[in-house]
């Protein structure tokens, strides 16, 4: 499952729900924008910052990494990334937290003594199928948890989820949106079924034919329809960038090297090449 992408696109299109894992779901959302700012000096990205917009500059900002696999230099590079950033961007904010959000405990990796003095003040760390007891009636925390169920126990749980969802998002379009988050965990969840079995399954078909998600539908087209071309071109060019990345690599070069000669991060290269 290719969770880091779609769970970064959850927490963009629906804030709310990092807010509500954290601890803080009174938080003014208008406050604050997702980012993921590069830092050009170190070719290091930020995976996810949510950074306040102006005026308000006395609220925290919230670093936000999604960690599915062991890294023994993930503590070094995001604390490198962080302290870059700083130099770079000077915030004006005060207070910054770090959250990780592991899918397990044991993707984690020991932090090193010589970050013990941030440890308590400004690192937080969550663990995906350890959050039964957090926020059990959470919507967003539920969504979540979705991510890290077997596929023996993701269907039963989605359907809750769905009618939740359902009885609480009153917001069409929020609703439509949240809805389709559940699917698209469980086509990934199920990737030899079809996205019309996995509809039948989750009674997603039924539900998609109701009046409401009709509106929600419509209302959603017409305002995602730029927004959609414009990431299509973004996607495109950078897809035709990473097809030849493993002929680079077979020609001997490094992840340096071809980085510079297509004008890309090289963690996006790493990310793509273990993801093949």
């Amino acid at each position: 499952m290719k969770t880091d992408t779609l769970f970064y696109k959850l927490i963009k299109e629906l804030p709310q729900i990092f807010f509500e894992l954290i601890g803080k779901p009174d938080t003014n959302l208008s406050a604050y924008e997702f980012t993921a700012l590069e830092i050009k000096q170190q070719s290091f990205r930020l995976d996810g910052l949510f950074s306040t917009v102006e005026g308000f500059e006395n609220e925290p900002l919230y670093f936000v990494e999604f960690q599915t696999y062991k890294d023994e230099e993930f503590y070094e590079r995001l604390f490198g990334e962080i302290f870059v950033y700083f130099r770079q961007y000077r915030p004006s904010n005060s207070d910054w937290y770090v959250i990780v959000i592991y899918d397990r405990r044991s993707s984690e990796t020991s932090l090193h003594l010589r970050y013990r003095a941030l440890l308590d003040p400004h690192l937080r760390c969550f663990y995906l199928d350890e959050l039964e007891e957090v926020a059990n009636d959470s919507l967003g925390v539920g969504i979540l948890r979705l991510v890290v169920k077997s596929q023996k126990q993701a269907p039963e749980f989605a359907k809750q989820l769905i009618n939740k969802a359902r009885v609480e998002l009153t917001d069409t379009l929020i609703l439509k949106k949240v809805l389709e988050f559940i699917e698209t965990i469980a086509v990934y969840k199920f990737p030899k079924l079809s996205r019309e079995e996995i509809e039948a399954m989750l009674n997603l078909n039924l539900l998609k034919q109701t009046r409401v998600y009709q509106e929600a539908k419509a209302e959603g087209k017409e305002e995602g329809r730029e927004e959609g071309r414009e990431e299509g071109r973004k996607e495109g060019k950078l897809e035709s960038k990473l097809e030849i990345v493993p002929k680079l690599v077979e020609r001997g070069m490094s992840i340096q090297e071809i980085a510079d000669l297509l004008d890309l991060e090289t963690e996006t290269i790493r990310k793509y090449l273990r993801e093949q």
